[in-house]
């Protein structure tokens, strides 16, 4: 972002087989609204997890680089609503990576993070979030060392259409950057949204520039999606990306997802 891809299709069908046998699934929402960090674009809204309620998320992403070398993942991610307006979460993504004669797949480093919203939209202010990662070097696809990232993200409604910004920076030592979920140097983005309640859909538009490190050179590209509410608690999401300058940033990037969210009966007991 070694071996072959079966492990990650078999990693990715263990953890759908848990989702949905879940035995007690979380009540209907429209989550198809709340805009994960990736899930489909870069930029996510400002808006927790419910309290007291798990995501599983479990996506797959094609990228095809500019040296034409294809990368293909699974970011296994887990989130729980550790209170109201505030999540916690865990992403494992599994890569493989194929060059000119040679495949190799592994883990692309482990990513934990955290999200409170400070408050809900008024008619002065956009609703605002603060957002805390850390990306451990763990894995052969991994990155060269740890880095700890702080994100600002403002989410302002005009009617069924929404504008999302988000800017981060991370702080750890430049080195080689994981094949897959990195944490740049910094970025900034923007997006936009429209719901079709009608149809449970979600479309959303986005363009970001981020400096993977210190001495790097800028990227600005370009993302396009998706989000559907297929089952109360069931959303698909898929998504399209591609870099605007030359030889920076994708050619193109292909993703899809499937988020699942449920509760636990004995973590819901104090909830009214």
């Amino acid at each position: 972002m070694g071996g072959r891809a079966l492990p990650l299709g078999a990693t990715a069908a263990a953890v759908a087989i848990l989702v949905f046998a879940a035995p007690r699934p979380a009540r209907g929402q429209i989550d198809y609204r709340n805009l994960d960090d990736d899930r489909p674009t870069f930029v996510e809204d400002a808006y927790a997890a419910e309290a007291y309620a798990f995501e599983v998320i479990t996506p797959y992403l094609l990228e095809r680089e500019r040296d034409g070398t294809f990368v293909h993942a699974s970011v296994l991610e887990l989130e729980y609503g550790i209170v109201r307006n505030a999540h916690v979460g865990i992403k494992v993504p599994v890569a493989l990576r194929r060059e000119a004669g040679s495949n190799d797949w592994g883990l692309s480093g482990i990513r934990v993070f955290g999200l409170y919203n400070f408050n809900t939209e008024s008619p002065l202010l956009p609703a605002f979030s603060l957002r805390g990662d850390a990306a451990l070097p763990v894995g052969s696809l991994a990155g060269s060392d740890a880095r700890i990232s702080l994100k600002a993200i403002a989410t302002r409604s005009f009617g069924r259409t929404r504008i999302h910004m988000n800017a981060a920076y991370a702080f750890g030592p430049d080195g080689t950057p994981a094949v897959v979920e990195s944490l740049p140097r910094w970025w900034v983005g923007v997006a936009a949204d429209r719901t079709f309640f009608r149809e449970s859909i979600l479309v959303i538009g986005e363009v970001y520039v981020l400096r993977e490190e210190d001495d790097a050179r800028v990227e600005v590209n370009v993302s396009a999606g998706l989000r559907y509410q297929w089952r109360p608690t069931t959303v698909i999401d898929v998504g399209v990306a591609r870099g605007l300058r030359e030889d920076l940033g994708p050619d193109y990037a292909l993703t899809v997802g499937i988020t699942n969210a449920f509760a636990i009966a004995v973590l819901m007991a104090g909830i009214r």
